[in-house]
């Protein structure tokens, strides 16, 4: 009798050990995954727009205001998206329209994005950029 529980008590054995060496092996598996998606980093948005800040007339056209800030991204980052946009909005009754430009940064840092803005306010003769930060996930796939 005692040869027959042994053997079953064998099997269970082995199952369990089999089964905690899978549990460690899946848990580390999943432990780097969810580091690996923890990665948080920040996404900057930039909204460029092209009418002069004091005539409310284009500074450019479309496709030089493309090239301009392009010669701008390049320079601070070595790298863009640009999305064109068009805006408007109303005051004191008077409506306006604006080209405008959303930039999408990534792998930087906001001393570099606002030095960016400078460049774009200047050569845009803006007030402002509106930049927004939002937290995201990065990754350069290869």
């Amino acid at each position: 009798m005692s040869k027959k529980v042994g053997i079953p008590v064998m099997i269970l054995a082995l199952l369990a050990i089999c089964l905690s060496v899978i549990s460690l092996t899946t848990s580390a598996a999943n432990t780097k995954r969810i580091e690996k998606m923890s990665d948080a980093d920040i996404q900057y948005v930039m909204y460029v727009g092209t009418n002069d800040k004091d005539t409310d007339e284009p500074v450019c056209t479309p496709e030089e205001a493309k090239e301009r800030a392009a010669d701008i991204l390049v320079r601070h980052f070595g790298g863009y998206t640009i999305q064109e946009a068009y805006g408007g909005w109303e005051d004191n009754g008077v409506r306006y329209r604006e080209y405008s430009l959303v930039v999408y940064l990534s792998d930087t840092d906001i001393d570099s994005v606002h030095a960016a803005a400078d460049d774009f306010i200047k050569e845009f003769n803006q007030s402002t950029i509106l930049i927004q930060s939002n937290q995201t996930r990065t990754e350069f796939y290869s």
